[in-house]
């Protein structure tokens, strides 16, 4: 591509205006004018967008990857959640953004005022024709980013009223329930058990597991700690891990954290890295302890110091009782030994007689009353059982059941009678009936039409049809003789 600013760049003349220039009286030969005429090279016209197109990619591959060091200014980020700013120094200055998908791995926040140091390509903003570096990274100067994150995060929590003493709760006197928040895998929670096995072991232990370092443990880390403050009757919640580089613990550098540990509605105890380590989460917890065996103690250090205190105060009351009543003695000593008290302890002797005696009385006296009031409500009782609808009721039930008895029996027995009694009148009506003694051999003869029993033979006449009943089925006959 050949170099924009190498070639000729004319502005376009009207006819009108190369008339009125002037033309210098310049003599030259035909030959020569024709020769140069034809030697000048051909005009080329840009558009601005082909200009500033090309601009662009003149300076996107020259300055693909760069690092610019320079002071921020004008810093800002739109709704669109890039960050627009102005990297300068003591001469210039250049425009610079940051995209979104890039500025969210930032571990600090930038700010007017800090150098930095970017990385990232120089281009050109079309609209307007303004270059500018499409910044991919940004690393404060002389200053880890880290530490700078550490420091702006502090100063802005500080100012919120985060780290203030007065919102700082005290631990319980004896927790009955402690929470923890650390990851299963490491050594805190094995230095945690081993203490409170040692020196509290009726100790209700709840563990939310957890991961402690990486990119989303910051998120896990608070997720544990809402979920721990949810169970019922967790007193007290311990949160952390071992020791480890600023990279490993950064976790609890993050806002995130330490606004769940600022909202929990029991105290919480940080207990990240060693004695030397310092998070953020130390400065919003309400205990700091330098190691997570240190907060175990700490935690059961108030449940020493409580039963220590009872033996320290339970010593002290004997003591003072003891000598209490020494001095009382010794007093009773002194008093009696004076002569106006001399008859003294015949008159409480008497008096305590007396008293005894009256005590007697009135003992023997509410004997009889509380003997003859029994004796009473035994007679009550005994009305009040007579008068009973439970045990009438009962009477009445036991009645009723052998009545039932009596009238089951009287009818089994009615009823046999009868059965007797039906039997033998079948038994007698049976050998009274015609069947039965057709039954035996003998017959009935019948006229033809059956509306005559024929007793005798003279009352047929030969010829005649009769029909003859047997004791199973019937005959149809005819008279062929009679006789008598």
């Amino acid at each position: 591509m050949p170099d924009l600013f190498d070639l000729p760049f004319e502005e376009d003349e009207s006819p009108q205006s190369a008339v009125d220039r002037p033309q210098p009286a310049v003599n030259r030969p035909q030959s020569a004018v024709d020769s140069s005429q034809s030697a000048a090279p051909s005009r080329r016209v840009f558009t601005v967008t082909e200009l500033t197109v090309g601009v662009r990619d003149v300076l996107e591959e020259r300055f693909s990857e760069i690092w610019v060091e320079g002071e921020l200014s004008n810093c800002k980020t739109w709704n669109t959640g890039h960050l627009f700013f102005t990297l300068k120094d003591d001469r210039t200055q250049i425009k610079g953004v940051i995209f979104r998908s890039a500025l969210r791995y930032l571990k600090f926040k930038p700010a007017d005022g800090l150098r930095v140091v970017a990385r990232g390509r120089v281009s050109v903003y079309e609209p307007k024709g303004e270059y500018q570096i499409i910044c991919e990274h940004l690393e404060p100067q002389g200053l880890g980013a880290l530490q700078l994150a550490f420091e702006q995060l502090k100063k802005r929590l500080q100012q919120e009223g985060l780290f203030d003493r007065d919102r700082k709760r005290p631990l319980p006197a004896l927790p009955r329930k402690i929470g923890v928040v650390t990851s299963l895998d490491g050594a805190a929670v094995r230095d945690i058990l081993k203490v409170l096995s040692r020196r509290y072991r009726n100790l209700h232990l709840v563990i939310s597991p957890t991961r402690v370092q990486g990119e989303d443990a910051a998120l896990e880390i608070t997720r544990s700690l809402r979920q721990i403050a949810r169970v019922p009757g967790v007193d007290v919640i311990i949160v952390g891990r071992g020791g480890g580089s600023i990279e490993d613990l950064w976790a609890f550098n993050e806002e995130i954290v330490a606004r769940a540990i600022s909202r929990a509605p029991v105290p919480v105890i940080s207990a990240v890295g060693h004695e030397t380590d310092v998070t953020i989460a130390d400065f919003v917890a309400d205990v700091r302890a330098p190691t997570p065996s240190a907060a175990a103690e700490i935690v059961v250090k108030a449940k020493d110091e409580f039963c220590g205190r009872i033996d320290r105060l339970e010593d002290r009351l004997r003591a003072s009782v003891h000598g209490r009543v020494q001095r009382l003695g010794r007093r009773v000593d002194v008093l009696s030994g004076r002569p106006a008290l001399a008859g003294v302890p015949a008159r409480v002797a008497l008096r305590a007689r007396h008293r005894a005696e009256l005590s007697h009385a009135l003992t023997r006296a509410l004997r009889v009353r509380l003997t003859a009031r029994a004796r009473r409500l035994q007679q009550l009782q005994r009305q009040l059982d007579a008068l009973d609808l439970g045990r009438r009721l009962g009477a009445v039930r036991t009645r009723l059941m052998a009545a039932d008895g009596r009238l089951r029996q009287a009818v089994v027995e009615r009823r046999h009678r009868a059965d007797r009694l039906l039997r033998g009148a079948a038994a007698r009506l049976e050998s009274l009936s015609p069947l039965a003694v057709l039954g035996r051999g003998y017959a009935v003869c019948w006229n033809a039409d059956r509306t005559t029993v024929i007793r005798e033979a003279a009352a047929t006449q030969r010829g005649d049809r009769v029909r003859v009943t047997l004791g199973k089925g019937e005959l149809e006959c005819q008279v062929t003789d009679t006789d008598g």
